[in-house]
């Protein structure tokens, strides 16, 4: 448990931990945004891993530039060797968190969904951020042949099988993920709980074709789309089908209502639940919990609520760090955790 005011520094240690997974952290920040602002822009994490394959030493960071235009880089490290990017760490452990930009998940706009929905696929499939990434560029490149008058049909061609590859591909990873996290959330079901269950599903056109159809024919099925919609997609300067328009539909299961529609206290409810069910499926993938970082995730509980956490995490069987202002909302959970205070950029022991 971090403790500490506000501004004392909690988040960022949160967010250190949280760059020994793929992506660009807990806050999403540029490389440049990580650094110290009065610093050479350079910054770096290291931190000593009991995981998966034993005892072993993980780091990432970036160097100062060489020249002052020099794009920065971050580079990646295990046992002091370098590799190819942070997705090698997910040989070692898998992190995931929840932070107060994701209390308005459920009422915001889907690509806040999807994004949370891709760091979900991201924890078991550690290429899948790439996978997106990759089918985002695709995307753009076609949008920039459209915007020419006169585009050459057989670059449209190459761009546009690359784009139905990529799109299926990622299609099908986040329905894999969906189908096993809901199925995970039907056995947590329980009426009695402090937490409400919850109900998800996909919405897209490509995610619902590949519950009906093979891989191979939904990608074709998506290329012929994309060639029969060139001139409504130059119009629109955008392509307007695709899982880059896809949504992560989610319900109140006791209420059978839209997650959106619920109070604030039960949207949180629904999205901690979300997580530790997520957390548990991990487990049961890989063999080992993941690291779990809960910024002010009881801001909004009640006190029933909160003792269901730490319940919940009790029974997790890895690591959690908590962060909070306020020394009172963990006393009940004291007793089992190592506290710390965070002042001014320092951590000591809770006294």
């Amino acid at each position: 448990m971090l403790v500490g005011p506000n501004g004392a520094g909690k988040t960022n240690l949160l967010e250190a931990i949280s760059f020994f997974s793929p992506g660009r952290g807990l806050r999403r920040a540029t490389l440049e945004d990580v650094a110290f602002s009065e610093g050479d822009g350079s910054w770096a994490v290291s931190a000593e891993v009991e995981g998966a394959l034993g005892l072993t030493t993980l780091g990432t960071g970036v160097e100062p530039p060489a020249a002052e235009n020099q794009s920065r880089v971050r580079q990646c490290r295990i046992d002091r060797e370098p590799v190819a990017s942070a997705a090698a760490f997910a040989d070692h452990l898998r992190v995931v968190w929840l932070v107060p930009a994701m209390d308005q998940l459920f009422a915001g706009p889907a690509s806040e969904r999807r994004r949370f929905l891709d760091r979900l696929v991201l924890a078991v499939d550690a290429g899948h951020g790439s996978r997106v990434a990759a089918l985002e560029r695709s995307l753009r490149s076609r949008n920039r042949l459209l915007e020419d008058s006169s585009p050459d049909p057989h670059w449209l061609d190459a761009v546009e099988r690359e784009t139905a590859e990529l799109a299926v591909a990622v299609a099908a990873a986040r329905v894999e993920t969906v189908r096993r996290l809901g199925a995970a959330l039907a056995a947590r079901r329980d009426r009695s709980s402090a937490f409400p269950w919850a109900q998800i599903s996909l919405v897209g056109a490509i995610e619902n074709a590949l519950e009906l159809r093979a891989a191979s024919e939904a990608e074709d099925r998506y290329r012929a789309s994309l060639k029969e919609g060139r001139s409504r997609d130059a119009a629109a300067g955008r392509t307007l089908e695709g899982p880059h328009l896809s949504d992560l539909h989610v319900v109140h299961g006791p209420k059978a209502i839209a997650a959106g529609e619920t109070s604030t206290g039960e949207q949180k409810a629904l999205l901690i639940d979300l997580v530790l069910a997520h957390s548990g499926l991990i487990a049961h993938m890989t063999g080992y919990a993941p690291v779990l970082l809960l910024d002010e995730v009881i801001a909004h509980l009640d006190p029933a609520r909160r003792s269901a956490l730490f319940e919940a995490l009790g029974a997790l069987g890895g690591q959690v760090f908590l962060s909070g202002a306020d020394p009172a909302a963990f006393a009940e959970m004291s007793a089992q955790a190592e506290v710390f205070s965070v002042s001014s950029g320092r951590v000591e022991p809770w006294q």
